[in-house]
């Protein structure tokens, strides 16, 4: 109210003082006429001239009576150094004026000065909005939430899928911040605080959308990195004033993406400094969710696919009181999933989404909403009318083995050596029992690396696994180097990759799954981040002996040797049906799975139990 007062006081002085402008120019343009010099001597012979003043460039004569023009006043620029000589003789009082220039001089300072500034307080607003740390001094302390309200969201239940446990969590905070009243009429109270846990991709931004836009409150949404600024005590600031407003558009949701980002545990960073704006910032935090009452209808959602490096203090009960997993979709999601990012392709009638579903294990809804993208991409190239089941297949490939690369030529041998290695993969995966049938083989060059890939096609989804059955993993991921020894007797560079995933294998089945009987049910390496994909990458590990560290080398070495050996002497008993796949495979440079069936009708399988 104040400020809008002020702007009213200075809109009525600049209306004021162009008002003054506008009268002093039209009284001068009323009674003053300009005319040459000659004409201005001519008045003054014809004595018609009362008085006269004298500045430093022009000459002013005050008429004894208006003109025919109504004008009282002549003036005409002054041109002759002599000009008092000459007044003299016409017996006209005249005399010497200092014209004032302060008004034009102050407005010649100021006007540019108000004009420049004007500028350049536009365009630093303009480059704060955009910039952190030193350009926004303006809003630092200002939180910076996104706030949609439910007709903003766009998002509601009915369009996520494949998460429905997740769903039905999250509609008990839709109903209370609908009916409050309702859930406290027995004590109970609502949870302060969901944070939203899983892999990325899986639709845990979109669930907090979509609790809004049901709920149809204000919805506060802003990533934890956005707190965290260069300045100490930026941080907790901003984290205040989202409370603040929150609590003034009270129901509301807060949603904090990104919370491992604000989050990670405390006195983690080493024995030196450089971690104190953060832990202000989470300090301030845990404080605010202290600080309120959720029967006012404020709630905290949260999402992170690292809850293992969360502070402890922000987990326990009264602040994030419920944890609610969005994992990866099974194939019934997946189906599901696929419903919802089809309804505005067009689809061919030959399209079967469970068969696309049980084609996709393991991919998130992310994965599931580009693969869909993708396919309809593949139609438009070729010019089609509807997006038919071959285009999703190659969609599927594209996304897991990479664009192909038709420009990278492969000499004759070295695209005889990539058959024989994708058909070994094949042939042991076929011979061996609970392994995933082949989909697809194909020697055309795909991504940074794949001269050649298998496409296994899982019947479906798998949550725990035997020994055999992750020997029998790793046999399929050494039948191509086996393939390559059984055919030429000497090893190519081609299976750098499949070696490194078997050690992975066989690491995890002697470190974290105890499956040595030597070595002990013990787990010596620590667990995985769960929802975060990365090789080689632990939460942290516990000692181990120099000796312990010497058996599980052997162990692994013993696990890989034996299961080469298996998958070699499979391919052995197999080279004439090995021996046509690859001549096939080089005519064909694709072979498809009602094709490899064909091939490999009289394929040899080991009889069970005959494992070294």
């Amino acid at each position: 109210m104040e400020q809008k007062t002020q702007w009213n006081f200075t809109y009525w002085m600049v209306a004021g003082l162009l008002l003054l402008v506008l009268q002093n120019w039209w009284e001068t343009a009323r009674t003053m006429e300009p005319v040459p010099y000659s004409e201005f001597e001519q008045a003054l012979k014809d004595g018609r001239v009362a008085e006269v003043l004298v500045s430093d460039k022009t000459i002013t004569g005050k008429l004894k009576s208006p003109d025919a023009k109504g004008k009282t006043v002549i003036v005409a620029t002054r041109i002759e150094p002599d000009v008092a000589a000459r007044l003299s003789q016409y017996n006209v009082p005249y005399a010497r004026v200092i014209e004032s220039t302060f008004l034009s001089t102050l407005l010649s300072w100021i006007l540019p000065a108000v004009a420049f500034f004007a500028v350049w307080f536009f365009l630093f607003r303009k480059f704060a909005d955009k910039q952190e740390g030193i350009g926004g001094f303006m809003t630092l302390g200002k939180n910076r939430a996104k706030v949609y309200v439910e007709k903003n969201t766009g998002v509601t239940f009915a369009d996520v899928a494949g998460v429905d446990e997740a769903k039905e969590e999250l509609k008990e905070v839709v109903e209370f911040l609908k009916t409050p009243q309702e859930y406290g009429r027995l004590g109970a109270r609502i949870p302060k605080g969901v944070l939203l846990v899983g892999p990325p991709g899986t639709g845990k931004t979109l669930l907090a959308k979509a609790v809004a836009g049901e709920a149809g409150v204000p919805f506060f949404s802003i990533s934890g990195s956005e707190f965290v600024e260069m300045f100490v005590g930026v941080g907790a600031a901003r984290v205040r004033d989202l409370f603040e407003q929150a609590r003034a558009k009270a129901p509301a949701i807060i949603f904090i993406d990104e919370l491992d980002a604000l989050g990670r545990a405390r006195g983690t960073g080493g024995p030196i400094g450089g971690h104190d704006e953060r832990e202000q910032t989470l300090n301030q935090l845990l404080t605010e969710m202290d600080g309120f009452d959720s029967s006012v209808g404020l709630i905290i959602l949260a999402a992170t696919n690292r809850p293992e490096i969360l502070d402890p203090a922000l987990l326990r009960a009264g602040r994030f009181d419920r944890q609610v997993l969005v994992d990866r979709p099974d194939k019934k999601g997946r189906l599901d999933i696929l419903k919802v990012h089809v309804k505005k392709i067009k689809l061919a009638p030959d399209v079967d989404l469970e068969q696309i579903a049980a084609l996709t294990t393991g991919f998130s809804g992310a994965d599931l909403a580009n693969l869909a993208n993708e396919a309809a991409l593949m139609a438009t190239r070729r010019r089609a009318d509807a997006v038919t089941l071959s285009d999703f297949t190659a969609a599927i490939e594209r996304i897991i083995a990479g664009l192909e690369k038709k420009n990278r030529v492969l000499n004759d041998k070295e695209r005889e050596t990539v058959a024989y290695h994708e058909m070994g993969h094949a042939l042991v995966a076929l011979a061996l029992p609970g392994t995933d049938p082949v989909h697809k083989v194909s020697i055309i060059p795909r991504g940074i690396g794949a001269l050649g890939y298998t496409i296994q096609r899982p019947t479906e989804d798998r949550y725990l696994m035997t020994r055999e059955e992750l020997e029998n993993k790793i046999a399929v991921l050494l039948g191509g180097r086996a393939a390559e020894k059984l055919v030429y007797g000497k090893l190519s560079t081609g299976a750098a990759d499949d070696l490194a995933k078997a050690t992975d294998i066989a690491r995890d089945m002697i470190t974290r799954y105890g499956m040595d009987e030597d070595l002990g049910y013990i787990a010596y390496e620590a667990q995985r981040p769960r929802f975060l994909d990365v090789p080689n990458m632990v939460s942290g590990g516990g000692r181990v002996a120099e000796s312990t560290q010497t058996r599980i080398d052997e162990a692994i070495r013993d696990i890989i040797k034996g299961v080469f050996d298996r998958a070699h002497r499979i391919l052995d008993d197999n080279r004439p049906i090995l021996e046509r796949c690859a001549r096939e495979l080089l005519a064909k440079e694709t072979l498809d799975e009602n094709a490899i069936r064909e091939l490999t009708r009289d394929l040899q399988r080991p009889v069970l139990g005959d494992w070294p």
